[in-house]
């Protein structure tokens, strides 16, 4: 059997400027891939000289990169999310803006290979936007968004996240009613534990999406906030969680999209340890 690889989402940095010292402190706690969070303030990912320098640190680093994470938000400050970017906005030209950024994330991968970019179908219940969100504002902007992914080899993966067009079922339901006819690979489903946790059923939900799940957004809660806790500080049940990952078949990564709590080195060493625990109990 492959060993399973583990890897962490830049998320954790969200506050700060992406740097090579993040990633070498991701190394040395013994993860090996990354998922980098494209806003703008965290990582100009529009800027050729920050890709080239994220080329150089990951290879430093001895890290891969697994999926870019599209940006949902112009930017990360004061502790707080601004300037909303919605691929299912109802404004035209709020969507448009939506997608030409999205688009400019997805060019990470003209130079490094990049697998999979991550991405939102409308604003988590908690946000709100004038516009609103809509399934055909949605569709219509993940399918030009694939026609520029698609040849450069990355497959998007839209998110399960806490509203009604991103629940598991209605994403099952967008992949394979509303988005079936598209060339080249089909569009696959990000299976986020924490917010499946906050929506309901986190077990339910790894059924649900079996068949199209391609990337793990892997982070606990207490069933009511997004808090994006190391796994095992929360209320998710991980015995039955990762029983029920191996029993869909899910073989890539899992990326740990945890938030600070404590210093950064302090939450890598929590998450160092959470990982063996799950080791343990992929293993059983």
């Amino acid at each position: 059997m492959t060993k399973r690889r583990f890897g962490i989402s830049t998320h954790l940095y969200h506050g700060q400027r992406l740097s090579r010292d993040h990633l070498l402190e991701i190394a040395a706690h013994g993860f090996e891939t990354v998922e980098v969070f494209a806003t703008r303030s965290h990582f100009d990912y529009d800027n050729p000289g920050a890709v080239a320098d994220l080329q150089q640190w990951l290879a430093g680093a001895g890290l891969t990169l697994h999926a870019v994470h599209a940006p949902w938000m112009t930017a990360y400050q004061g502790g707080r999310w601004v300037g909303p970017l919605s691929l299912a906005s109802t404004d035209a030209d709020a969507r448009t803006h939506a997608v030409e950024e999205a688009g400019r994330a997805i060019h990470i991968a003209r130079r490094i290979p990049v697998p999979v970019v991550v991405m939102h179908v409308g604003l988590p219940r908690t946000e709100t936007s004038t516009a609103g969100d809509s399934r055909a504002a949605g569709r219509r902007s993940i399918e030009e968004l694939h026609g520029i992914a698609e040849p450069l080899g990355v497959q998007i993966a839209v998110e399960v996240i806490p509203n009604e067009l991103s629940r598991a079922g209605s994403l099952v339901h967008f992949v394979e009613e509303e988005l079936d006819g598209l060339d080249g690979r089909p569009i696959g489903v990000c299976l986020d534990f924490g917010h499946a946790h906050i929506d309901g059923d986190l077990i339910d939900a790894i059924e649900t999406v079996s068949e199209h799940f391609i990337t793990a957004h892997v982070h606990d809660n207490r069933g009511r906030s997004d808090d994006h806790l190391v796994p095992f500080e929360g209320t998710i049940d991980w015995p039955s969680a990762l029983t029920a990952v191996q029993k869909v078949g899910y073989e890539g990564p899992l990326i740990l999209e945890i938030g600070a709590h404590g210093s950064t080195k302090e939450t890598l060493a929590r998450a160092q340890k959470a990982r063996q625990r799950m080791e343990r109990l992929l293993a059983s």
